[in-house]
Protein backbone atom coordinates (compact mmCIF):
# COMPACT_ATOMS: atom_id res chain seq x y z
CA UNK A 1 0.00 0.00 0.00
CA UNK A 2 1.37 3.48 -0.47
CA UNK A 3 2.15 6.43 1.78
CA UNK A 4 -0.52 7.82 3.59
CA UNK A 5 0.99 11.38 4.23
CA UNK A 6 1.50 14.44 2.09
CA UNK A 7 3.73 17.29 3.37
CA UNK A 8 2.39 20.62 2.97
CA UNK A 9 4.01 24.31 4.34
CA UNK A 10 6.52 21.18 6.24
CA UNK A 11 3.62 19.56 7.99
CA UNK A 12 2.63 16.07 7.25
CA UNK A 13 -0.89 14.98 6.94
CA UNK A 14 -2.32 11.71 7.17
CA UNK A 15 -4.28 10.68 3.75
CA UNK A 16 -5.94 7.73 2.08
CA UNK A 17 -7.81 6.89 4.70
CA UNK A 18 -10.28 3.79 4.50
CA UNK A 19 -13.88 5.28 5.45
CA UNK A 20 -17.03 3.84 6.82
CA UNK A 21 -20.31 5.68 8.68
CA UNK A 22 -20.34 4.16 11.97
CA UNK A 23 -22.83 1.04 12.49
CA UNK A 24 -25.73 1.05 14.78
CA UNK A 25 -25.07 -0.22 18.01
CA UNK A 26 -20.95 0.74 17.80
CA UNK A 27 -18.94 3.41 19.07
CA UNK A 28 -16.10 4.64 17.08
CA UNK A 29 -13.29 3.07 18.66
CA UNK A 30 -15.00 -0.31 18.79
CA UNK A 31 -16.10 -0.36 15.19
CA UNK A 32 -12.59 0.76 13.62
CA UNK A 33 -11.33 -2.46 16.29
CA UNK A 34 -14.05 -4.95 14.36
CA UNK A 35 -13.25 -3.09 10.99
CA UNK A 36 -9.73 -3.62 11.33
CA UNK A 37 -10.14 -7.25 12.47
CA UNK A 38 -12.60 -8.00 9.71
CA UNK A 39 -10.51 -6.39 6.66
CA UNK A 40 -6.73 -5.60 7.65
CA UNK A 41 -5.19 -5.67 11.28
CA UNK A 42 -2.63 -3.70 10.02
CA UNK A 43 -5.34 -0.68 10.22
CA UNK A 44 -4.47 0.31 13.96
CA UNK A 45 -5.31 3.93 13.82
CA UNK A 46 -8.27 5.30 13.33
CA UNK A 47 -9.82 8.57 13.52
CA UNK A 48 -13.75 9.71 14.23
CA UNK A 49 -15.86 12.42 12.17
CA UNK A 50 -19.52 13.64 11.24
CA UNK A 51 -20.83 9.69 12.72
CA UNK A 52 -17.64 8.42 10.48
CA UNK A 53 -14.31 6.41 11.12
CA UNK A 54 -11.31 6.50 8.79
CA UNK A 55 -8.72 3.68 9.32
CA UNK A 56 -5.42 4.19 8.57
CA UNK A 57 -1.78 2.13 9.40
CA UNK A 58 1.37 3.17 11.51
CA UNK A 59 3.32 1.08 8.26
CA UNK A 60 2.36 3.42 5.73
CA UNK A 61 3.64 6.32 7.33
CA UNK A 62 0.88 7.58 9.23
CA UNK A 63 1.00 8.41 13.18
CA UNK A 64 -1.17 8.78 16.19
CA UNK A 65 -1.99 12.69 16.98
CA UNK A 66 -1.70 13.10 13.15
CA UNK A 67 -4.17 15.62 11.45
CA UNK A 68 -6.32 14.16 8.75
CA UNK A 69 -6.44 16.23 5.50
CA UNK A 70 -9.81 14.94 4.05
CA UNK A 71 -11.70 16.43 7.33
CA UNK A 72 -9.73 19.59 6.77
CA UNK A 73 -11.13 19.70 3.38
CA UNK A 74 -14.17 19.09 4.67
CA UNK A 75 -14.60 21.89 7.02
CA UNK A 76 -13.29 24.56 4.35
CA UNK A 77 -16.08 23.07 1.69
CA UNK A 78 -18.76 23.15 4.53
CA UNK A 79 -20.87 25.02 2.18
CA UNK A 80 -20.91 22.01 -0.05
CA UNK A 81 -22.66 18.78 0.62
CA UNK A 82 -20.93 16.92 -2.31
CA UNK A 83 -18.24 17.72 -4.41
CA UNK A 84 -15.21 16.44 -6.16
CA UNK A 85 -12.06 17.88 -5.60
CA UNK A 86 -8.27 17.65 -6.95
CA UNK A 87 -4.99 19.20 -5.75
CA UNK A 88 -1.40 19.14 -6.76
CA UNK A 89 0.84 18.02 -3.99
CA UNK A 90 3.93 18.55 -5.31
CA UNK A 91 4.83 15.75 -7.78
CA UNK A 92 1.22 13.98 -6.70
CA UNK A 93 -2.28 14.28 -6.84
CA UNK A 94 -4.90 13.87 -3.64
CA UNK A 95 -8.41 13.12 -4.92
CA UNK A 96 -11.26 13.87 -2.57
CA UNK A 97 -14.71 13.36 -3.25
CA UNK A 98 -17.76 13.79 -0.55
CA UNK A 99 -21.53 12.85 -1.52
CA UNK A 100 -24.18 14.24 0.90
CA UNK A 101 -21.81 14.63 4.03
CA UNK A 102 -20.09 11.67 3.46
CA UNK A 103 -16.81 10.82 2.63
CA UNK A 104 -16.27 8.58 -0.87
CA UNK A 105 -12.38 9.02 -1.57
CA UNK A 106 -9.62 10.02 0.40
CA UNK A 107 -6.78 8.96 -2.22
CA UNK A 108 -3.04 10.41 -3.42
CA UNK A 109 -2.04 9.42 -6.94
CA UNK A 110 1.60 9.22 -8.22
CA UNK A 111 0.91 9.61 -11.66
CA UNK A 112 -1.36 12.93 -13.05
CA UNK A 113 -3.52 10.66 -15.58
CA UNK A 114 -4.39 8.36 -13.02
CA UNK A 115 -5.64 11.03 -11.01
CA UNK A 116 -7.39 12.80 -13.94
CA UNK A 117 -8.95 9.68 -14.65
CA UNK A 118 -10.46 9.17 -11.68
CA UNK A 119 -11.62 12.50 -11.29
CA UNK A 120 -12.99 12.52 -14.89
CA UNK A 121 -14.80 9.16 -14.09
CA UNK A 122 -16.33 10.16 -11.00
CA UNK A 123 -17.68 13.67 -12.64
CA UNK A 124 -20.21 11.60 -14.95
CA UNK A 125 -21.80 10.87 -11.44
CA UNK A 126 -24.66 13.33 -11.16
CA UNK A 127 -25.51 16.00 -8.59
CA UNK A 128 -22.05 17.09 -7.78
CA UNK A 129 -22.36 20.05 -5.65
CA UNK A 130 -18.90 21.74 -6.67
CA UNK A 131 -16.35 20.78 -8.69
CA UNK A 132 -12.10 21.49 -7.95
CA UNK A 133 -9.54 20.47 -9.85
CA UNK A 134 -6.01 22.14 -11.28
CA UNK A 135 -5.99 24.83 -13.66
CA UNK A 136 -4.04 23.27 -16.28
CA UNK A 137 -6.75 20.40 -16.74
CA UNK A 138 -9.22 22.76 -18.54
CA UNK A 139 -12.36 20.99 -16.48
CA UNK A 140 -15.24 22.27 -17.20
CA UNK A 141 -17.01 23.84 -14.33
CA UNK A 142 -13.88 23.19 -11.83
CA UNK A 143 -12.61 25.96 -9.63
CA UNK A 144 -8.65 25.77 -8.82
CA UNK A 145 -7.93 26.31 -5.30
CA UNK A 146 -5.17 25.65 -2.67
CA UNK A 147 -4.70 22.87 -0.42
CA UNK A 148 -2.47 24.68 1.89
CA UNK A 149 -5.22 27.16 2.34
CA UNK A 150 -7.73 24.46 3.17
CA UNK A 151 -5.84 22.86 5.28
CA UNK A 152 -5.04 25.96 7.35
CA UNK A 153 -8.64 25.19 8.98
CA UNK A 154 -8.22 24.51 12.36
CA UNK A 155 -9.81 21.47 13.65
CA UNK A 156 -9.13 19.04 16.37
CA UNK A 157 -9.19 16.15 14.50
CA UNK A 158 -6.16 13.73 14.46
CA UNK A 159 -5.92 10.30 14.37
CA UNK A 160 -5.85 7.96 17.43
CA UNK A 161 -4.87 3.92 18.26
CA UNK A 162 -7.31 2.05 18.16
CA UNK A 163 -5.65 -0.30 20.89
CA UNK A 164 -5.84 1.66 24.08
CA UNK A 165 -2.72 -0.12 25.49
CA UNK A 166 -0.96 0.97 22.52
CA UNK A 167 -1.50 4.68 22.62
CA UNK A 168 -0.51 4.49 26.21
CA UNK A 169 2.79 2.29 24.94
CA UNK A 170 3.76 5.13 22.12
CA UNK A 171 3.48 8.03 24.44
CA UNK A 172 5.57 6.41 26.96
CA UNK A 173 8.14 5.42 24.05
CA UNK A 174 8.32 9.34 22.55
CA UNK A 175 8.16 10.28 26.06
CA UNK A 176 11.50 8.35 26.76
CA UNK A 177 12.85 8.97 22.96
CA UNK A 178 12.64 12.65 24.54
CA UNK A 179 14.26 12.82 27.53
CA UNK A 180 16.63 11.23 25.82
CA UNK A 181 17.31 13.24 23.04
CA UNK A 182 17.48 15.91 25.65
CA UNK A 183 20.08 13.81 27.65
CA UNK A 184 22.32 13.65 24.37
CA UNK A 185 21.72 17.17 23.07
CA UNK A 186 22.59 18.45 26.61
CA UNK A 187 25.39 16.23 27.24
CA UNK A 188 28.52 18.63 27.02
CA UNK A 189 26.04 21.26 29.54
CA UNK A 190 25.45 18.60 31.65
CA UNK A 191 29.15 16.92 31.84
CA UNK A 192 30.41 20.69 32.68
CA UNK A 193 28.20 21.09 35.41
CA UNK A 194 28.95 17.99 37.23
CA UNK A 195 32.90 18.94 36.16
CA UNK A 196 34.64 20.34 39.90
CA UNK A 197 34.52 24.74 38.95
CA UNK A 198 37.29 26.63 40.09
CA UNK A 199 36.03 29.40 43.00
CA UNK A 200 35.29 32.38 41.62
CA UNK A 201 37.36 34.15 44.24
CA UNK A 202 40.01 32.79 42.38
CA UNK A 203 39.58 34.21 39.37
CA UNK A 204 40.17 37.90 38.00
CA UNK A 205 37.12 40.10 38.30
CA UNK A 206 36.88 41.13 34.42
CA UNK A 207 37.19 37.55 33.78
CA UNK A 208 34.46 36.70 36.01
CA UNK A 209 32.52 39.87 34.56
CA UNK A 210 32.62 38.41 30.65
CA UNK A 211 32.15 35.42 31.49
CA UNK A 212 28.78 36.22 32.78
CA UNK A 213 28.30 38.21 30.06
CA UNK A 214 29.17 35.34 27.31
CA UNK A 215 26.48 33.45 29.34
CA UNK A 216 23.56 35.62 29.06
CA UNK A 217 24.82 36.33 25.57
CA UNK A 218 24.43 32.74 24.54
CA UNK A 219 21.24 31.85 26.63
CA UNK A 220 20.10 34.72 24.53
CA UNK A 221 20.74 33.17 21.50
CA UNK A 222 19.55 29.40 23.24
CA UNK A 223 16.32 31.33 23.95
CA UNK A 224 15.96 32.52 20.07
CA UNK A 225 16.93 29.32 18.32
CA UNK A 226 15.02 27.14 19.84
CA UNK A 227 12.46 29.43 21.12
CA UNK A 228 12.54 28.30 24.66
CA UNK A 229 9.93 29.02 26.86
CA UNK A 230 9.99 28.83 30.86
CA UNK A 231 7.48 25.45 31.13
CA UNK A 232 4.87 25.45 33.73
CA UNK A 233 4.20 22.43 35.92
CA UNK A 234 2.15 19.87 33.39
CA UNK A 235 -1.29 19.29 34.37
CA UNK A 236 -2.68 17.01 37.05
CA UNK A 237 -3.66 13.73 35.23
CA UNK A 238 -7.38 13.37 35.46
CA UNK A 239 -8.72 9.92 35.52
CA UNK A 240 -11.80 8.93 33.51
CA UNK A 241 -13.42 8.05 36.28
CA UNK A 242 -13.46 11.03 38.38
CA UNK A 243 -15.70 13.03 35.69
CA UNK A 244 -18.70 10.20 35.79
CA UNK A 245 -22.16 11.21 35.16
CA UNK A 246 -25.10 9.05 37.29
CA UNK A 247 -25.63 6.20 35.93
CA UNK A 248 -29.39 6.80 36.42
CA UNK A 249 -29.64 10.66 34.96
CA UNK A 250 -27.57 9.18 31.70
CA UNK A 251 -30.13 6.26 31.11
CA UNK A 252 -32.32 8.51 31.44
CA UNK A 253 -30.87 11.52 29.08
CA UNK A 254 -30.60 8.41 26.52
CA UNK A 255 -34.31 7.06 26.76
CA UNK A 256 -35.97 10.96 26.17
CA UNK A 257 -32.84 12.07 23.55
CA UNK A 258 -34.07 8.66 21.61
CA UNK A 259 -37.34 9.43 21.97
CA UNK A 260 -36.82 13.09 20.94
CA UNK A 261 -35.49 11.61 17.22
CA UNK A 262 -37.52 8.93 16.95
CA UNK A 263 -40.42 10.63 16.47
CA UNK A 264 -42.90 9.70 13.29
CA UNK A 265 -42.91 11.18 10.14
CA UNK A 266 -45.20 10.31 7.41
CA UNK A 267 -43.93 8.13 4.33
CA UNK A 268 -40.39 7.27 6.43
CA UNK A 269 -39.40 4.68 8.29
CA UNK A 270 -37.24 4.41 11.45
CA UNK A 271 -34.37 2.21 11.17
CA UNK A 272 -32.39 2.66 14.39
CA UNK A 273 -31.37 5.29 16.83
CA UNK A 274 -28.17 5.80 19.13
CA UNK A 275 -27.36 7.60 21.99
CA UNK A 276 -23.24 8.42 22.37
CA UNK A 277 -21.14 10.36 24.60
CA UNK A 278 -21.65 13.90 22.72
CA UNK A 279 -25.14 13.15 20.35
CA UNK A 280 -27.53 11.00 19.67
CA UNK A 281 -28.50 10.15 16.16
CA UNK A 282 -31.57 8.60 14.46
CA UNK A 283 -32.09 7.19 10.74
CA UNK A 284 -34.90 7.02 8.23
CA UNK A 285 -35.29 5.23 5.19
CA UNK A 286 -37.78 6.61 2.89
CA UNK A 287 -41.11 4.61 1.71
CA UNK A 288 -43.41 7.68 -0.26
CA UNK A 289 -42.35 10.55 1.57
CA UNK A 290 -40.32 13.51 0.31
CA UNK A 291 -37.51 14.65 1.26
CA UNK A 292 -39.08 18.30 1.52
CA UNK A 293 -41.80 16.93 4.21
CA UNK A 294 -39.24 15.61 5.86
CA UNK A 295 -37.13 18.52 6.61
CA UNK A 296 -40.92 20.89 7.46
CA UNK A 297 -41.65 18.42 9.63
CA UNK A 298 -38.47 17.52 11.15
CA UNK A 299 -38.57 21.44 12.03
CA UNK A 300 -40.79 21.29 13.99
CA UNK A 301 -41.02 17.90 15.95
CA UNK A 302 -36.91 18.05 16.65
CA UNK A 303 -35.75 21.74 17.10
CA UNK A 304 -32.46 22.26 16.86
CA UNK A 305 -31.64 18.93 15.91
CA UNK A 306 -29.19 18.90 12.26
CA UNK A 307 -30.29 16.97 9.41
CA UNK A 308 -28.43 15.27 6.50
CA UNK A 309 -29.23 13.42 3.77
CA UNK A 310 -26.91 10.04 3.10
CA UNK A 311 -28.70 9.05 -0.25
CA UNK A 312 -31.81 10.59 -1.87
CA UNK A 313 -33.34 7.40 0.61
CA UNK A 314 -32.15 7.59 3.65
CA UNK A 315 -32.13 10.80 5.92
CA UNK A 316 -29.71 10.64 9.23
CA UNK A 317 -30.90 12.96 12.16
CA UNK A 318 -28.44 14.16 14.92
CA UNK A 319 -28.69 16.22 18.35
CA UNK A 320 -26.07 17.41 20.64
CA UNK A 321 -26.81 15.93 24.28
CA UNK A 322 -26.79 18.33 27.40
CA UNK A 323 -24.30 18.02 29.61
CA UNK A 324 -24.56 16.46 33.09
CA UNK A 325 -23.38 16.70 36.18
CA UNK A 326 -20.17 14.76 37.06
CA UNK A 327 -18.55 13.06 39.72
CA UNK A 328 -15.82 10.33 40.67
CA UNK A 329 -16.70 6.64 40.87
CA UNK A 330 -14.76 3.46 40.47
CA UNK A 331 -15.16 -0.05 41.71
CA UNK A 332 -13.10 -1.27 44.24
CA UNK A 333 -12.85 -4.81 42.85
CA UNK A 334 -9.87 -6.15 40.39
CA UNK A 335 -10.46 -6.63 37.08
CA UNK A 336 -11.69 -10.69 36.98
CA UNK A 337 -13.57 -10.37 40.17
CA UNK A 338 -16.01 -7.47 38.57
CA UNK A 339 -16.04 -9.72 35.32
CA UNK A 340 -16.83 -12.86 37.35
CA UNK A 341 -19.83 -10.73 39.14
CA UNK A 342 -21.25 -9.01 35.78
CA UNK A 343 -21.12 -12.03 33.71
CA UNK A 344 -22.91 -13.96 37.17
CA UNK A 345 -25.79 -10.61 37.25
CA UNK A 346 -26.51 -11.53 34.01
CA UNK A 347 -26.79 -15.46 33.71
CA UNK A 348 -29.47 -13.97 36.77
CA UNK A 349 -31.74 -12.78 34.36
CA UNK A 350 -30.85 -15.33 31.41
CA UNK A 351 -28.91 -12.77 29.08
CA UNK A 352 -26.02 -12.99 27.15
CA UNK A 353 -22.67 -10.58 27.71
CA UNK A 354 -20.03 -9.66 26.55
CA UNK A 355 -16.86 -8.30 28.38
CA UNK A 356 -13.58 -7.79 27.69
CA UNK A 357 -10.69 -6.11 30.25
CA UNK A 358 -8.35 -3.65 28.02
CA UNK A 359 -5.65 -0.64 30.07
CA UNK A 360 -6.26 2.58 29.53
CA UNK A 361 -3.15 4.20 29.21
CA UNK A 362 -3.21 8.67 30.51
CA UNK A 363 -0.11 10.89 30.23
CA UNK A 364 0.07 15.04 30.64
CA UNK A 365 3.64 14.74 28.52
CA UNK A 366 5.29 14.06 31.61
CA UNK A 367 3.61 11.89 33.72
CA UNK A 368 1.67 8.78 33.27
CA UNK A 369 -1.16 6.76 34.54
CA UNK A 370 -3.14 3.41 33.95
CA UNK A 371 -6.95 2.45 34.99
CA UNK A 372 -8.30 -0.74 33.96
CA UNK A 373 -11.29 -0.95 32.16
CA UNK A 374 -13.95 -3.73 31.88
CA UNK A 375 -16.11 -3.40 28.28
CA UNK A 376 -19.33 -4.41 28.29
CA UNK A 377 -21.36 -5.48 25.49
CA UNK A 378 -25.25 -6.63 25.22
CA UNK A 379 -28.65 -7.12 23.79
CA UNK A 380 -31.95 -6.60 25.76
CA UNK A 381 -35.24 -5.77 25.33
CA UNK A 382 -34.99 -3.57 28.73
CA UNK A 383 -35.22 -0.10 28.04
CA UNK A 384 -32.28 1.76 29.40
CA UNK A 385 -32.94 2.41 32.79
CA UNK A 386 -34.43 -0.53 33.56
CA UNK A 387 -30.82 -2.01 31.59
CA UNK A 388 -28.29 0.09 34.28
CA UNK A 389 -30.32 -1.48 37.39
CA UNK A 390 -27.85 -4.76 36.51
CA UNK A 391 -24.63 -2.63 37.60
CA UNK A 392 -26.42 -1.09 40.67
CA UNK A 393 -24.10 -2.94 42.38
CA UNK A 394 -20.67 -1.72 40.81
CA UNK A 395 -19.06 1.60 41.06
CA UNK A 396 -16.80 2.78 37.99
CA UNK A 397 -20.35 3.04 35.47
CA UNK A 398 -20.44 4.51 32.60
CA UNK A 399 -23.03 3.31 29.54
CA UNK A 400 -21.23 5.04 26.43
CA UNK A 401 -23.88 3.83 23.71
CA UNK A 402 -27.17 2.91 24.11
CA UNK A 403 -29.31 2.12 20.29
CA UNK A 404 -32.80 0.75 19.61
CA UNK A 405 -32.57 -1.22 17.15
CA UNK A 406 -36.17 -0.78 15.03
CA UNK A 407 -36.46 -3.98 13.09
CA UNK A 408 -35.56 -6.29 16.13
CA UNK A 409 -37.41 -3.88 18.56
CA UNK A 410 -34.29 -4.46 20.96
CA UNK A 411 -31.63 -2.45 22.52
CA UNK A 412 -27.77 -2.60 22.38
CA UNK A 413 -25.67 -1.28 24.94
CA UNK A 414 -22.09 -0.42 25.52
CA UNK A 415 -21.11 -0.07 29.35
CA UNK A 416 -17.68 0.36 30.56
CA UNK A 417 -16.77 -0.41 34.55
CA UNK A 418 -13.67 1.15 35.46
CA UNK A 419 -11.65 -1.09 38.00
CA UNK A 420 -8.72 -0.96 40.91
Amino acid sequence: MASQTITVNRKKYAVGLFWQPVSAGFTARNYARSLSRNIDKKLNLYTEYREMVGLAARKNGARAGMHVAAVAVMDSFSEYTSFLAVFQVEKKFYLVAARNGIILQDRVFDSEDAARNEYVKLSEIPDWGAFFAPGAWGMPRAAERNLADLLAVRNNIALHSISRFGAGMVSAILIGVFVLGLALIFRDSIVQTLSPRPKVAELDPELVAEYKRQIEENSKKLDEQFQIEKELPPEPIVMPYELLPDVMARAELCYQAIGFVMQPIAGWNQIYATCGETHVVAEFVRSFGTVGEFYNIASELMPGAFVSEIDENTIRVRATLPALEVFSSQDERDPDTVVRDITTAFQGIDTNVETMVVIDTLTNGVDTASVNVIEVGAESKLVPMQFMKIFDEFGGVYMMQASWDVRSRSWNYEVIVYAK
